[in-house]
C-alpha cells in the first residue's frame, strides 16, 4: 500500500468498488446456474468443509442435490452491503439480500444477510468465506411467524436451518438485557 494519503485512499476506494461488486456477481451466479464464474469468485483453497478444498469441492457443493439442484429457480436481490477492512489485504462485510428460489408448485421467499470474508490476492479481491443466515423463509403466499420461520414445504427444516437472525447479531441480545415490557418476542 502506497505512503501517499491520497492514493491510500483511492486504493481504499478500488478496494470498496472490487469487493462491492462479489455480492451482486455471486447472486448473478447462483440465479444463473453459472458455476464456473461462481466458484471463481472464491479464493483457489477455499474451505468447502467436509467437501474439502479448493473451487473444485466448492463447484461439487453448489452443483448438489442439497444446493443449486434442490430447486428449480431463483432470484437473488442484494440490497444493502457493508464492507470493513481489517488491513490492505483482508475486509470482512454484511450483504442484505431478498431470494425467491421456486421449488415445485411453491415460491419461497427468504430473508437473508450474509457475513462474508474477503481477501484480496496477487490485487484481486475474493470471497475467503459466505456464512448465509437468514430471518425466516416461507412461501410468498404466507406469513412468517410464530411457531414457524421456516416454512419451506417439505426441505430445510432441521434444527440445522432454523433461522439464526436476528439473535446472531452480536449486538441484539445485549440490546435487549434488562429490557423489562420490552424484551424481543419469540
Amino acid at each position: 500500500m502506497s505512503q501517499n494519503p491520497l492514493l491510500q485512499r483511492l486504493e481504499r476506494v478500488e478496494a470498496q468498488l472490487a469487493i462491492g461488486q462479489l455480492p451482486a456477481r455471486y447472486a448473478l451466479a447462483v440465479d444463473s446456474r453459472d458455476l464456473d464464474g461462481l466458484v471463481g469468485l472464491f479464493v483457489d483453497d477455499v474451505d468447502c468443509g467436509r467437501w474439502g478444498k479448493g473451487r473444485e469441492a466448492l463447484a461439487a457443493f453448489y452443483g448438489s442435490e442439497q444446493i443449486l439442484k434442490a430447486f428449480h429457480r431463483c432470484v437473488h436481490q442484494i440490497c444493502g452491503h457493508t464492507i470493513d477492512f481489517q488491513d490492505a489485504d483482508h475486509a470482512t462485510g454484511t450483504v442484505y439480500c431478498r431470494a425467491e428460489h421456486e421449488d415445485g408448485e411453491h415460491w419461497v421467499v427468504m430473508a437473508i444477510c450474509y457475513f462474508d470474508h474477503y481477501q484480496r490476492r496477487d490485487g484481486q479481491w475474493f470471497f475467503l468465506r459466505r456464512d448465509e443466515r437468514h430471518w425466516y423463509s416461507t412461501d410468498w403466499l404466507q406469513r412468517p411467524g410464530n411457531p414457524q420461520w421456516q416454512n419451506w414445504p417439505g426441505k430445510y427444516t432441521t434444527e440445522r436451518h432454523q433461522p439464526r437472525l436476528p439473535s446472531s447479531f452480536p449486538t441484539w441480545e445485549g440490546f435487549w438485557s434488562g429490557s423489562g415490557s420490552n424484551a424481543p418476542r419469540r
